[in-house]
């Protein structure tokens, strides 16, 4: 019987941990996007207008520019054009309309620990 218990426990487990969510981040390389992000207690929307080599933000009635580097498919950086503050970001699923991802500063201070956030873009166009 536990034989049994033990033997399904670990189907299930291995079954489940060959699982991959949707990734097909090439439709994501370009477009129009909205986002939720937080900013203290508040939750606020952005917009971005992603080319291939360049990204326009629009939040909070403010317009920010960044130039992108492509590593692969579903990881890229953003440098600010006037700050040149760097981001990392990994698309981490996709669905139809939308991509999760996570992000982090692409350049780690030593005295602080990493913040890694996620958040979900909606695709506009």
């Amino acid at each position: 019987m536990i034989r049994n218990i033990v033997f399904t426990f670990l189907v299930v487990v291995g079954l489940s941990s060959c699982y991959q969510p949707e990734r097909n981040c090439k439709a994501y390389r370009t477009g129009s996007f909205i986002f939720n992000y937080e900013v203290g207690d508040s939750v606020k929307t952005g917009k971005f207008i992603r080319g291939t080599d360049f990204s326009v933000d629009f939040y909070e009635g403010k317009i920010d520019s960044a130039s992108i580097r492509w590593f692969n498919d579903c990881e890229f950086v953003l440098q600010d054009v006037q700050s040149k503050v760097a981001i990392h970001y990994k698309i981490t699923s996709t669905t139809d309309s939308s991509y999760t991802f996570k992000y982090n500063k692409a350049v780690k201070d030593p005295n602080k620990e990493l913040d890694v956030r996620t958040a979900t873009a909606y695709k506009t166009d």
